[in-house]
């Protein structure tokens, strides 16, 4: 079980790497951008489309290292004022409707992605990128996602992860 949960987290810090490189590749091409039709006069093709889509890539891929390091955006009113096993209760609630909705996400975006793939779409525009590449990182974003719940929902259940990062004696009493 520990080898699962170490794997996963190699994973989900290996997703965070690959955000952060598509965030600073997203900035490198926005300067391009700008230097391409201030200085030289040109127009840009594919620059605004490439950066929206590896924004959006970042988002998603980016997305279980975010959970893994608790990082998102965390209302702990209620944990604070419960006791720690009414915490882990609520802990597993939370994380199994997410995780329901983060698998529910991914298999659908696995359709998008394969109808993408095999119908061979493109852009609408002059730089025709093939969609089923960005369109990949839905399905893998959200699959890690899901993968980290269930390493976040083991970790709960055997006692190794503290729930919302609360310790026993944390909270307003």
């Amino acid at each position: 079980m520990q080898a699962f949960i170490d794997l996963v987290r190699w994973m989900s810090r290996i997703s965070g790497v690959v955000s952060i490189l598509l965030i600073l590749v997203s900035i490198l091409v926005v300067c391009q951008m700008i230097f391409v039709r201030s200085v030289l006069g040109e127009s840009s093709i594919w620059q605004t489309e490439f950066v929206t889509f590896a924004l959006i890539a970042a988002t998603f891929i980016g997305a279980p290292y975010i959970l893994m390091t608790h990082g998102h955006v965390n209302v702990d009113l209620l944990p604070l004022y419960l006791g720690h096993n009414a915490r882990i209760w609520l802990a597993l609630a939370a994380s199994l409707i997410a995780l329901g909705f983060s698998l529910l996400v991914a298999w659908n975006s696995l359709h998008w992605w394969q109808e993408a793939f095999a119908g061979g779409h493109v852009t609408s525009s002059m730089w025709r990128a093939r969609l089923w590449i960005p369109y990949l990182s839905v399905p893998v974003g959200m699959g890690l996602l899901c993968l980290q719940y269930v390493a976040d929902i083991i970790c709960l259940l055997t006692g190794r992860g503290l729930p919302f990062g609360l310790k026993p004696e944390d909270g307003i009493r």
